[in-house]
């Protein structure tokens, strides 16, 4: 037998002393316990408790156990969210299939147990909206689920919100050129045929409220991941004078959304205004702050320095329609910082330097500037913006206790 660990896989040596030898589903170990709200799997799983880590084992063929274990490593590469994957034992008894590790997502809880005790929720909106917002987060990073349903996932509560974790990875294929429109349909179509069985499943178990018809929801789920989607890709027609403003606001949804703009392009149009072009992806958590201040110097929180980071690609895209020619990254930062950023931190009055620190100010002027756009109905500009924070917002925050 032979146990191949995903590095680092310490803490997971002491499963090399389980019964690998038998069927999993006639081992009688100590170690094996016994978890109430598990979901439904066409395999056996057993669950494991080893030095305070609970793994949960999955009997498959091999060739499948090594197709997921490599691509539930993958998925955690691109900030997926998935079950840890920990390793696989192949090569056991002739007539045994591998066995798939992976530790066990705690806290988590299935679409059944969601529906027997809501919490306050309405189950089928918070299920729709977590499953299909990891239905997208997959697309987008060119991964073909095959095999999307209620079933293969698990839901955590966040703030009375759900976040979907993929647990069967084993139809699932990796695009790294895409998927095609044709591909993210079937995907589409085969999660909603298959949503649409699960609720049927519910409602004769009478665990489906009267109020809630199945085929309404699968439908629903289509048309939520449609929303989505066009808000993740769509282009859309700027006018000149409003282009920086309105890249401002699209970024800042994405942002809402948890995603990241990747690279943002301006196409000119035949009158005088720009086609916005954003290719998206999934936010890498702690990124931000490391990359602005590589670009920059700046430091600043995380949320601060994604919507700085979000200013400065607004900017580059403005300056290269202005100059009539790509501009790389880290110059369009250095000019950013020497004719946005810092001017705007040198116009703090003296008197109020010390209410915030300078990132957050600059972050509260764009938001500012944000309201002031959105209320005037035309891009106001940082420089009106500051000034219209200067006098009537930052004199209003209290002077810090601790100097």
């Amino acid at each position: 037998m032979r146990f191949v660990f995903a590095p680092p896989a310490q803490e997971a040596a002491g499963l090399l002393t389980l019964p690998w030898q038998q069927p999993l589903e006639d081992w009688d170990d100590e170690r094996l316990v016994t978890i109430r709200q598990r979901g439904i799997s066409r395999h056996v799983v057993r669950f494991v408790s080893d030095h305070g880590t609970l793994y949960a084992l999955k009997e498959i063929p091999e060739r499948l156990a090594r197709r997921e274990y490599r691509l539930l490593r993958a998925l955690a590469e691109h900030k997926i969210p998935a079950v840890e994957v920990v390793g696989i034992a192949v090569d056991r008894k002739a007539d045994l299939d591998a066995v798939l590790v992976t530790r066990f997502l705690t806290y988590a809880t299935t679409y059944r147990a969601v529906f027997s005790n809501p919490r306050g929720v309405q189950p089928t909106d918070v299920l729709l909206d977590a499953l299909v917002e990891l239905l997208a987060r997959l697309h987008l990073t060119g991964y073909f689920w095959g095999d999307c349903s209620l079933s293969n996932t698990l839901f955590r509560y966040d703030a009375g919100m759900l976040e979907a974790y993929l647990v069967d990875a084993e139809t699932s294929e990796l695009h790294p050129e895409g998927l095609s429109n044709g591909q993210r349909e079937y995907d589409l179509d085969l999660a909603t045929e298959r949503v649409f069985g699960e609720l049927l499943d519910l409602e004769a178990g009478d665990l489906l409220p009267e109020s809630v018809d199945p085929m309404h929801i699968a439908d629903e789920l289509r048309r939520r991941y449609a929303g989505l989607w066009n808000e993740l890709t769509r282009e859309e027609i700027l006018r000149p004078q409003d282009q920086r403003y309105r890249i401002a606001e699209r970024l800042r949804r994405l942002n809402e959304l948890g995603f990241d703009a990747e690279e943002v392009e301006l196409i000119g149009t035949a009158d005088g205004g720009s086609r916005l072009r954003i290719k998206t992806r999934v936010a890498e958590q702690g990124q931000h702050s490391r990359r602005l201040f590589l670009r920059t110097g700046i430091d600043a929180g995380e949320n601060q320095a994604r919507r700085l980071l979000n200013d400065i690609a607004s900017y580059r895209a403005w300056l290269e329609q202005q100059q009539g020619h790509p501009i790389s990254e880290v110059v369009a930062a250095s000019s950013w910082l020497e004719n946005v950023y810092e001017p705007v931190i040198e116009a703090i009055p003296p008197g109020l330097r010390d209410r915030l620190a300078p990132a957050e100010i600059f972050h509260e002027i764009l938001e500012h500037r944000w309201y002031a756009s959105e209320a005037a109905g035309r891009d106001v500009g940082t420089t009106a913006a500051a000034r219209e924070y200067f006098e009537h917002v930052l004199p209003e925050i209290p002077e810090p206790q601790i100097p």
